[in-house]
């Protein structure tokens, strides 16, 4: 994970944590994103302390991640901050069906669950959010394959937009 997708989690998981308590991120994330910033060198002077956190001492992941927060100049969310995080979240899950390292099943719900629905389904996401929707309501094995492989197509796709797009600026 690189720093640009690691401060995007980070800032879609500090929009989540305003959210009903059933909707915010676990303990266990935020010291999973702790260790994710760490990995991609985003320096903070709390992070080490975030991402070293043992599973008995994960009720001090919510004050280490405020402070990470603040020291690494994250606050306040702005929406318009938020929505670039959505989107660079989204190409990172999609660049990693792709590759391979992403579960075209998980990655799909990500898209659609984190940032599509967040950004109120745009049409560049609307493919994967239909196959996402798809995978929800079918259950046998064979039509699933076909599903992910179609996930893993419209994820090359919706990256070579995304990647024509930026070009073209």
């Amino acid at each position: 994970m690189d720093a640009v997708a690691a401060v995007s989690l980070i800032r879609m998981a500090a929009a989540d944590l305003t959210m009903a308590p059933w909707q915010r991120p676990s303990n266990a994330y935020l010291v999973q994103l702790g260790l994710d910033a760490l990995m991609a060198d985003i320096e903070a002077p709390s992070l080490p302390l975030l991402a070293g956190l043992a599973r008995g001492e994960y009720p001090q992941a919510r004050e280490l991640f405020d402070l990470v927060l603040e020291e690494s100049g994250l606050l306040p969310l702005a929406s318009e901050d938020l929505a670039k995080a959505r989107w660079t979240a989204a190409r990172w899950w999609a660049d990693q069906i792709v590759a391979c390292q992403l579960d075209p099943v998980q990655g799909a719900k990500l898209i659609y669950q984190e940032s599509a629905a967040e950004l109120d389904y745009p049409d560049a996401l609307q493919p994967i959010v239909d196959l996402a929707r798809a995978l929800d309501l079918r259950n046998d094995q064979p039509d699933q394959q076909r599903i992910r492989d179609q996930v893993t197509a419209a994820a090359r796709d919706f990256l070579a937009t995304e990647t024509h797009q930026n070009h073209s600026l």
